[in-house]
Formats: structure tokens, C-alpha cells, sequence
């Protein structure tokens, strides 16, 4: 579908300088832009791309002046960058307004589809699912006997939500992901055998949570294991058993929480960060990636290293990690250690 320039500035609330029938009808950056496409430019280390772009059309801050020719209609807005994510982000929900049933998925005859759902190719529907309004469920996702996913939630190709589990409002689901599968449960019997304790809590997740790709959040053993309002978790996230991550917490990809632990709200990981069991992570505690937390963590620290520690004491210590060799060669020389 293409669009005018017209109908962006009006969008945005922009001003138009140049041909205003103008239309784009893809998104590129401006180094790689070609006609028919629309881009933006807001930092200044990309300045010299607005004069050889071959895009139609170019959202500039009011402040840009040009100094040669520029072939491209620009829109001009208070914040190109923002003005851009907000197209970005129309895009997007144009491009992914998938509405109908395929004729190939299987719905239980218990099952309560909302209005304007959509149901991809292969999708199964468990008995009492509850589906809100329009949710969108891409093909090959399994969804389990009394699943609720509420309005406005997307579940992207191959997405597993097991029986019992609760997915909230305006939520993304990228594909591959498993909800609910059984925690890391197993008790040593008297001959060495490990026997499987059932895990038959769920997962509850709220509103506006989004899940990366092939991220897997395992029930709880008994109760839920909650994902809190606003979390955001990228791919190859684990979360175990019982786990509760706080409000608009952020997770990236490869780290692991493990059994019983509780993430407070607001709070950075960076990947590959672990977090041992039943430990406590206050508010607002930054993590930097590679680190292994295995203790309680009070509000506001910023922890880095294995085990993790307060993020200065961590770059002081290294400082005096990397002379150590240097440090060991003197004591060497040293005729009185001799």
C-alpha cells in the first residue's frame, strides 16, 4: 500500500518542503534508500546521506537547513527520531492486521473466540480456551486446554502455551516460544534415581509484556509464576518455576532466573546474566551481562561479575586483576620473600 506525504505529515503533524504527491510504500535507512521509500534523519554523523539518497521521502527536524540540493520531499517534525518511530510503529500494525480462521486449525466446540481474531494455519485451540478481541494467532501455535489470552495479544508462527496458563492484554509473543512447561522439579529417591515432582501451578502474564523469540518460562510447582506488567524479555530467556519478574523489568537474551526467585520492577539485565533460587532482586538493580547473582539484592545496585559485585568494586578489583602477573614478577624479584 503506498502513502502520500500528505497523509504522513498529517500522521505526524509535520511540515512538508517539496513535492507533496510524493509516495513511499517501504521504510529504509537513508544510506540504503531507493525510490518509492521513506527514511529519516535525525543524527548529524548521517548528514551527508540526505543529499545522495534516492528516497522519496525524508523526515528532517524543523531545525534542518540544507546546504546544496536535496532531491527528496522532506517532512519536517520536532523530533524526526520520534516522528519515525511513530511510523515505524503505524507500519508495523498495518502490516501485521491479519483478521480470519483458517479453514486448517482446530478449535474445541468449548472454546470462546472473541471478535476479529485471527487463527493461522495449523493452530490449536484446547478445550475452554477463552480468545479476547482481536488476538492474533499465527499458524503451528498450540494453545492449551484452559488458556485465557486476552485482547489485543499477538502469538507469533509456533508459540506453545500449555494448559491452564493466563496471557494478558496487548502482549507479543514472538515465535517458538513455550509458556508454561513443566519446571525443573526432581527429587533424589534412595537409589540414586531422580523421580519428577508435578508442576501444577501455571504462568500469569499481564499487560504489555513482550517475549522474544524461543524464550521458554516454565509453571510454577504450585501458585504462578508471573511476569509483571510491562516486562520485557528478549529471545533465549529461561524463567523457572515459580519465578515473579516485576514491572517493566528488562531481561535480554541468553540469562536465566532459576526456581522461586523474585525480580523487583524496573530493573536491567544484560544477557547472559544468572540468577541463582529463591534469592530477592530489589527495584531498579542494574545488571551487566556475564554476571552470576546467588544472593539478595537490595534496591538501586548495579552489579557486575562472578559473583556478581557492586559495579565499582568489580572495575577497582580488575584493575588490579589485569596487573597481576606484573604484581606477582615483583614479589618474585623481592630477595627478602626469597
Amino acid at each position: 500500500m503506498e502513502f502520500k506525504a500528505t497523509q504522513i505529515a498529517e500522521i505526524l503533524g509535520g511540515d512538508i518542503v517539496g513535492d507533496d504527491s510524493a509516495t513511499v510504500s517501504t521504510l529504509a535507512k537513508i544510506e540504503e534508500g531507493e525510490k518509492g521509500s521513506m527514511t529519516f534523519l535525525s543524527n548529524p554523523k548521517y548528514t551527508s546521506y540526505i543529499y545522495t539518497t534516492n528516497a522519496s521521502i525524508v523526515i528532517v527536524n524543523k531545525s534542518f537547513e540544507p546546504t546544496a540540493e536535496i532531491s527528496a520531499t522532506l517532512i519536517k517534525v520536532d523530533d524526526a527520531y520520534q516522528a519515525f518511530t511513530q511510523i515505524l510503529e503505524f507500519y508495523n500494525e498495518y502490516k501485521n492486521q491479519k483478521v480470519g480462521i483458517d479453514m486448517n486449525t482446530f478449535i474445541s466446540d468449548s472454546a470462546k473466540l472473541g471478535q476479529d481474531i485471527y487463527l493461522g494455519a495449523f493452530a490449536y485451540i484446547g478445550e475452554n480456551v477463552v480468545i479476547g478481541n482481536n488476538v492474533k494467532i499465527y499458524p503451528q501455535c498450540y494453545i492449551g486446554d484452559n488458556v485465557v489470552i486476552k485482547d489485543n495479544t499477538t502469538l507469533f508462527a509456533g508459540v506453545k502455551i500449555y494448559a491452564d496458563c493466563i496471557v494478558g492484554s496487548n502482549c507479543k509473543i514472538h515465535a517458538g516460544t513455550v509458556i508454561g512447561s513443566d519446571g525443573f522439579g526432581f527429587a533424589p529417591t534412595e537409589t540414586g534415581v531422580y523421580k519428577s515432582i508435578p508442576q501444577i501451578g501455571n504462568v500469569i502474564i499481564e499487560d504489555h509484556v513482550d517475549i522474544g523469540a524461543n524464550s521458554t518460562i516454565d509453571r510454577a510447582t504450585m501458585g504462578s509464576t508471573v511476569i509483571k506488567q510491562g516486562v520485557k524479555l528478549d529471545n533465549l530467556v529461561q524463567i523457572a518455576h515459580n519465578v515473579v519478574v516485576g514491572k517493566n523489568t528488562v531481561i535480554a537474551s541468553q540469562s536465566g532466573v532459576a526456581g522461586s526467585s523474585k525480580i523487583g520492577k524496573n530493573c536491567m539485565f544484560g544477557g547472559q546474566v544468572g540468577i541463582s533460587g529463591h534469592v530477592s532482586i530489589g527495584d531498579n538493580v542494574k545488571i551487566s551481562a556475564k554476571s552470576g547473582v546467588a544472593k539478595n539484592i537490595k534496591d538501586n545496585e548495579v552489579l557486575r561479575g562472578i559473583p556478581a559485585m557492586d559495579y565499582g568494586d568489580y572495575n577497582k578489583s580488575y584493575v588490579m586483576f589485569k596487573k597481576l602477573p606484573e604484581i606477582v614478577q615483583e614479589l618474585r624479584n623481592n630477595k627478602s620473600l626469597k
